[in-house]
């Protein structure tokens, strides 16, 4: 049983978090608690301690359940010198990283070269005090996906690259962080992102949801005009099966037909737009639509989650 009345700090408190971090992880790859103690406690006060230094054990421990416990584990395995899990690193995520230096670059080689350049920064070149090297993997919190974390570093490190070309001066991390996400933010437009506390987790969310609103928006420009017409009927207006069948002109059974078959064919080609647009593996989408969905409006979120006629049959559309 899990003690609620301890002090947030308590050590005994925080080493029973790392041990239920690591057995959600379905790899530990050989961790202890000791190894990923440090970071749930620098991660705690970075992001909940520093704006509630109050918080209640219940408040501690549902923020570090809500850390990707695989990634996180990946990541300190790899600052601790393991060689498979710097394997499982770059065959996971080359993609990502590609990808995203595709979209910072002007052309090929210019990509190739930076997502080379984000692997030796994420490996270090200088040495920390304890002699491991000091990588910029030292700054992922597990707090957001890792792959939108590599995402941002390929940005700032494109922004940093561009500013050294153009002879402007070079200012700290966290200060090009908090301008690229001032101006992903004056971007959004139409959808909404929550704010971050951290400028990297926030840039990373905030071209993640721009990401999947445009492969939403195209999917939705890709329906025939009535079918069309069905989804803003019911996702948009908030009309039911039966009153958006009645404008159509059809059965509330038709309506239920064909707005199940477009929701599960909006779904595959956001899927698809991602994976061809953004070299996305299967993971990563699911992974991203799932962290997304909750920050876009309710209404594209709904398209991304629970089948219509199903929820309606649960009585879940009031």
């Amino acid at each position: 049983m899990r003690r609620k009345k301890s002090a947030p700090t308590n050590d005994l408190f925080l080493r029973d978090e790392a041990a239920q971090l690591l057995a959600r992880a379905v790899n530990t790859r050989s961790l202890n608690i000791e190894a990923v103690l440090p970071r749930i406690q620098k991660t705690l006060e970075k992001y909940l301690l520093r704006d509630k230094p109050g918080a209640s054990t219940h408040e501690i421990t549902r923020f570090v359940a809500g850390l990707h416990a695989d990634e996180l584990v990946l990541v300190i395995a790899c600052e601790h010198g393991d060689e498979a899990a710097w394997h499982d690193l770059m065959e996971g995520y080359k993609t990502t990283v590609l990808s995203a230096a595709r979209g910072a670059s002007a052309g090929e080689a210019e990509a190739d070269e930076l997502a080379q350049s984000v692997w030796a920064e994420l490996y270090g070149l200088r040495t920390r005090g304890d002699g491991r090297p000091a990588g910029k993997l030292a700054y992922y919190s597990g707090c957001g996906s890792l792959g939108g974390w590599l995402r941002a570093v390929v940005g700032q490190l494109g922004v940093d690259r561009h500013r050294r070309s153009s002879r402007f001066v070079q200012t700290e991390e966290d200060g090009d962080f908090d301008r690229l996400v001032n101006d992903a933010r004056h971007d959004a437009g139409t959808f909404r992102v929550e704010a971050a506390p951290d400028p990297e987790r926030a840039l990373a969310e905030t071209e993640a949801a721009q990401s999947v609103h445009a492969a939403l928006s195209s999917a939705l420009a890709s329906l025939a005009d009535e079918d069309r017409l069905l989804v803003k009927l019911y996702y948009l207006d908030g009309l039911r099966l039966r009153e958006a069948g009645a404008v159509l002109g059809v059965h509330e059974a038709t309506a239920s037909r064909r707005l199940t078959r477009l929701h599960t064919e909006i779904r595959r080609n956001v899927e698809s737009s991602l994976a061809a647009e953004h070299g996305w593996t299967l993971e990563e989408i699911s992974r991203t639509l799932t962290d997304v969905s909750a920050r876009l409006d309710a209404d594209f979120s709904r398209m991304l989650t629970a089948e219509p006629a199903s929820a309606e049959r649960h009585g879940k559309r009031q």
